[in-house]
């Protein structure tokens, strides 16, 4: 279950430096120039907590809170990450992918667009006693996604998996167990259909 964060977001025009620090908005372009150089991280909400590493990339319209992001990755638009998730370095996040908090992202992964990730097998939202759940009430269920490995979009990943190195998930799957490296994964619920090592690619073993 995702809860939104109680601190207040710093939302403006903001544009990320090389060091991966905020900056003041740009200049507003020209007319002729809109449409080639408009300020690509304009309309972020970057929490102040928000640990960034060198030449992060943002498009327009995300929100980050409490997050880790390494070097060189980019992240597209209308891209939520929460808090305690953490990105690698060199990845790329598209477009309306929701990360949520326990997720781990190793380095050099590729993540599709509209990807969605879980951290709670049985959410609810009240108590027994029909008070709103807090976060006292239930507790965050991880997800790792190691080195290398690319998520296809439209994919749901439920929480307490680990998807290992170079894997690929076919778009639209829904992964419910451990991803071995190496396997291509499809359907729902997600099953390893073959794998591919070093662009060579054998069989699964029968099931």
């Amino acid at each position: 279950m995702e809860h939104a964060p109680k601190r207040a977001l710093v939302c403006a025009d903001l544009d990320t430096l090389q060091d991966g620090t905020v900056g003041p908005p740009m200049p507003s372009p020209t007319e002729e120039s809109k449409t080639s150089t408009t300020a690509p991280n304009a309309f972020t909400c970057i929490a102040p907590d928000v640990r960034l590493g060198k030449n992060v990339k943002f498009s327009k319209f995300i929100n980050l809170y409490g997050c880790e992001v390494g070097d060189d990755t980019k992240i597209g638009a209308f891209v939520e990450i929460q808090k305690n998730a953490r990105i690698g370095k060199r990845c790329k996040i598209s477009s309306h992918t929701f990360i949520c908090e326990g997720v781990t992202i190793e380095d050099e992964v590729f993540i599709g667009h509209n990807v969605t990730f879980v951290n709670d097998t049985f959410p609810r939202a009240t108590t027994p006693t029909g008070s709103l759940q807090t976060e006292a009430d239930w507790n965050v269920e991880t997800t790792l996604v190691k080195r290398g490995a690319s998520i296809g979009s439209g994919v749901t990943i439920l929480a307490n998996v680990v998807i290992g190195e170079q894997a690929l998930i076919g778009a639209g799957a829904v992964v419910t167990k451990d991803v071995p490296a190496h396997a291509i994964v499809a359907g729902n619920p997600g099953r390893v259909v073959r794998y591919a090592r070093n662009e060579t690619v054998k069989s699964a073993s029968p099931r």
